[in-house]
């Protein structure tokens, strides 16, 4: 007789989905891998790259908190009840494409959708990404898409001239805690891969493969980060 490993069956990818509570966490369902990354630094002192630290157990359902409160983060501990936490949503559901800045390369094209920003600090590298994209060299060329690859928010996002298509990395479908040991800061949370996010009044926003939520409460457009967290 042998002796069988009992398998747990995998989550199907599918069944992914991040849910805003009204006034409270957000409620992760599906089991969506949650990772610990931090910002890394080249030697002249700018963001260049990650680094993962940490992967928590993975679980089918889970809730982060949202109110910046909590005692046990990432994960809410129900201090959004105790503080009032006012976490109405003033995010819009406006296309990403239709608030976008376009600046024209001879190779790249750059769209820029300052609404995004989280301050991560990748696009400043190398004289920064908007002059990249206007220079046509191979080795400026690589450099412009990884800054913009790095972008947690997608606030960049790197068109090529020739197909018209939209370079982006392939992400695994996670949710990642930013932290900053350069910049002394906790980040907001990366969601990446295309993973729903819906409203608390059910409605679903576009779904993007990189996206920023806020984990600090200060954001004045919730669920999204807008880089309120630097400010202390």
């Amino acid at each position: 007789m042998t002796n069988e490993i009992e398998k747990k069956p995998k989550i199907p990818e599918n069944s992914m989905k991040i849910t805003v509570s009204r006034n409270g966490p957000y409620i992760v369902t599906g089991g969506v891998p949650l990772i610990v990354s931090e910002i890394r630094s080249d030697e002249e002192g700018y963001c260049k790259d990650w680094l993962e630290v940490k992967r928590y157990p993975l679980k089918e359902q889970y809730s982060l908190c949202r109110c910046g409160k909590s005692e046990n983060k990432p994960f809410c501990d129900g201090m959004h009840t105790k503080i009032h936490f006012d976490g109405t949503e003033t995010g819009d559901y406006e296309p990403y494409i239709e608030g976008a800045d376009t600046i024209s390369g001879p190779v790249l094209t750059l769209l820029d959708n300052k609404h995004f920003c989280v301050h991560a600090g990748f696009c400043v590298r190398a004289g920064g990404t908007w002059k990249l994209v206007k220079r046509d060299d191979p080795d400026t060329r690589n450099i412009a898409i990884e800054e913009t690859f790095n972008c947690p928010s997608g606030r960049l996002v790197i068109i090529d001239n020739t197909t018209g298509k939209a370079i982006e990395p392939e992400f695994e479908k996670s949710i990642v805690i930013v932290e900053s040991t350069l910049l002394h800061e906790q980040g907001p949370l990366w969601v990446r891969g295309g993973i729903p996010i819906e409203s608390a009044d059910g409605k679903l926003y576009e779904i993007r493969n990189r996206v920023t939520l806020c984990r600090c409460g200060k954001s004045e457009n919730k669920p999204f980060c807008d880089g309120s967290h630097i400010e202390g």
